[in-house]
């Protein structure tokens, strides 16, 4: 199977958090309030995923409001947190919304995502990814975590399944 074949069998895009949607650094305060940075063109792409109607979803080992938060913002359903094993949760929402695990995106950046990236159809590592998680996916971004990387995916995808020009012709763009 060639890459835009790959591409076109996709169906849903998981993606961690910390390190992928973020830059991975976590801030607390003073009262221990946690924040994180998210980059405004990842929750633009996600969008013009979801306008196409499919979904995006989100799979983390780690358990944040503010993760809710953003996750509401943007309308997305599939929200996995506190996933220690997150091959066991990939698997469970592809049996969930009946889908093979090749019909899955996953974009992830260190080793918990491992397993993950090399069962699903289509395993991205953000750019400043661990060496091993960058070796094992299909595809590497040119951006880092936190910086449009889930962007680049979405773009990636949908150019190379002839359905950007379609899905931007909506913002006056042909």
């Amino acid at each position: 199977m060639n890459f835009a074949e790959t591409c076109a069998s996709i169906r849903l895009i998981l993606s961690d958090v910390d390190g992928v949607l973020t830059d991975g650094r976590l801030i607390y305060d003073n009262q221990g309030n946690e924040s994180k940075q998210f980059h405004i063109r990842d929750g633009q792409g996600i969008r013009l995923w979801q306008e196409i109607g499919l979904p995006f979803g989100i799979v983390t080992a780690r358990s944040s409001q503010v993760v809710t938060q953003r996750a509401e913002e943007l309308g997305i359903a599939i929200v996995r947190q506190g996933a220690k094993d997150k091959l066991a949760t990939v698997r469970a929402i592809a049996e969930e919304i009946k889908l093979e695990l090749t019909q899955i995106c996953y974009v992830g950046d260190d080793l918990p995502d491992l397993a993950v990236i090399q069962s699903v159809g289509l395993g991205v590592a953000v750019a400043d990814a661990a060496e091993e998680v960058r070796q094992a996916a299909a595809y590497v971004t040119s951006q880092p975590g936190g910086q449009g990387a889930i962007r680049e995916v979405i773009e990636l995808i949908l150019k190379n399944t002839d359905r950007w020009e379609t899905t931007i012709r909506r913002y006056g763009l042909s």
